[in-house]
């Protein structure tokens, strides 16, 4: 067994002096069996943790968790050390599932102002022939999902290992955005979870000028794709189609039990949604849900969860009057499945400082941890292998320097499947390329060191 020290990412940051030398070391820790061979890397043994399951066994103090293989393979105080494994010492410290980085464009968006870069709406205008077919269901995000992204280190430093990548609407575009799913961020080529393919609508005001600027033709229009994408439906010819022969077959495939999301703010939208559902037989997911207190009593008896941002606090448009900072406490307490994204990509961090908001105004602790770990998890399908730390469960972990709902704690180490993620970034290497503690030159002129 070999012990590796985790240096204090939080001591680091508040000793400018030492900053890049304790980074240094922290970088030279994780790589010491982040960038071993398989079966050491996935061999750990994290000794006097304060474990946060995200279950409802809650927070065990001084508990050690063992990782091989790659899963969670055994938990409980003083286990004995094992030959081969690695032993990280907690120090008391918290241990968490790794967080949701909540439902963005992660992997499809490297810089926002630059087009080449920007491959998460399909956006045709007039220009692609049938001017006719408004919905294309059959539009694949993942396509185009780029592992390799610069942005996704900077959210995994963070704490944060998965998160549901989505396609989004945009002028000249369609609605019925296309389809998406949940992505572990390792950068690994085979990012994309099992299990979490949804397929992604847009509602009311938002999605208005999709649809002929009125939310009365967005649901005209959807009424019309549910019924072309029935088996025997007669279709129609020409401009009165708003499917393609690829998008009927997608859709069927979707309304036959596959999860679809809906980005609805409004009260009497989500009305209208839910008598859809129920008529069509499927399981929605809410997305935003500003007004979904107003309908939260349905939302329960439905199971439907809300996905939602816990930022909002003053409306951006007349769907979001009365939304509130207690709205996920309300939520909760009405039996609400809830979980949180802020809907941000280069700022996905903000995530945790979101759940944080929200304990401030009435929300558990633990049901703060869990929206941002095992529901989120469950809402898109991969409940039975990640969210919480349980044995069997994929070994997502991250050891906190403190409170990771604090915005003060950062994540000192995580853990991907079992396998250490290096938590260097570009940012992170330009930041300790300038900053010296006296340089001789100007800092434009400092070399890499």
């Amino acid at each position: 067994m070999s012990s590796v020290e985790i240096p204090s990412r939080r001591s680091a940051r508040g000793n400018g002096r030492h900053l890049v030398a304790r980074l240094a070391s922290l970088a030279v820790a994780i790589a010491a069996y982040s960038n071993a061979p398989v079966a050491l890397a996935q061999d750990v043994l994290i000794r006097n943790a304060k474990v946060h399951t995200a279950d409802a066994r809650g927070t065990l103090d001084g508990t050690d968790v063992r990782v091989r293989a790659g899963r969670i393979a055994e938990i409980g105080p003083n286990l004995p050390a094992a030959a081969g494994e690695v032993s990280v010492d907690a120090k008391g410290r918290p241990l968490t599932p790794g967080l949701f980085a909540g439902v963005n464009v992660h992997g499809l968006e490297e810089v926002s102002l630059e087009e080449s870069t920007v491959d998460h709406a399909y956006a045709p205008g007039t220009q692609a022939p049938p001017a006719a077919v408004l919905m294309r269901p059959e539009f694949d995000v993942m396509r185009a999902f780029n592992p390799a992204s610069g942005v996704i280190p900077v959210t995994r430093a963070e704490g944060y290992t998965y998160a549901v990548v989505t396609p989004s609407g945009a002028p000249g575009g369609t609605f019925l955005a296309g389809q998406g799913a949940a992505v572990t961020l390792s950068g690994a080529v085979d990012s994309e979870l099992a299990g979490s393919r949804t397929l992604f609508v847009q509602l009311g005001a938002q999605a208005a000028a999709l649809a002929g600027k009125s939310r009365a033709a967005e649901w005209m229009l959807l009424d019309q794709a549910l019924a072309e994408a029935k088996p025997g439906h007669v279709q129609a010819e020409g401009d009165e189609r708003v499917l393609t022969a690829a998008g009927r077959t997608v859709l069927a495939k979707f309304l036959a039990g596959g999860r679809v999301a809906f980005n609805v703010d409004r009260a009497q939208d989500i009305r209208e949604l839910l008598a859809l559902s129920k008529r069509l037989g499927i399981q929605p997911v809410i997305l935003g849900g500003a007004q979904a207190t107003e309908v939260a009593a349905e939302l329960a008896a439905r199971k439907v969860p809300v996905v939602l941002d816990p930022f909002l606090n003053l409306p951006g448009s007349f769907d979001q009057l009365g939304v509130t900072l207690q709205n996920a406490k309300r939520l909760h307490q009405a039996g609400v499945r809830i979980a949180f994204s802020n809907g941000e990509t280069h700022n996905a961090r903000k995530n945790r400082q979101g759940a944080g908001i929200a304990v401030a105004y009435g929300l558990p602790w633990d049901a703060a941890l869990a929206a941002l770990t095992a529901t989120p998890a469950e809402i898109f399908g991969m409940g039975a292998e990640r969210g919480r730390i349980a044995t069997g469960l994929a070994a997502d972990l991250v050891l906190w320097s403190g409170d990771p709902l604090e915005v003060t704690s950062v994540a000192e180490a995580v853990w991907i499947a079992g396998r250490a993620q290096d938590l260097r970034t570009r940012q992170g290497a330009l930041r300790d390329r300038y900053l010296t503690d006296k340089p001789v030159l100007p800092r434009a002129y400092s070399p890499v060191r």
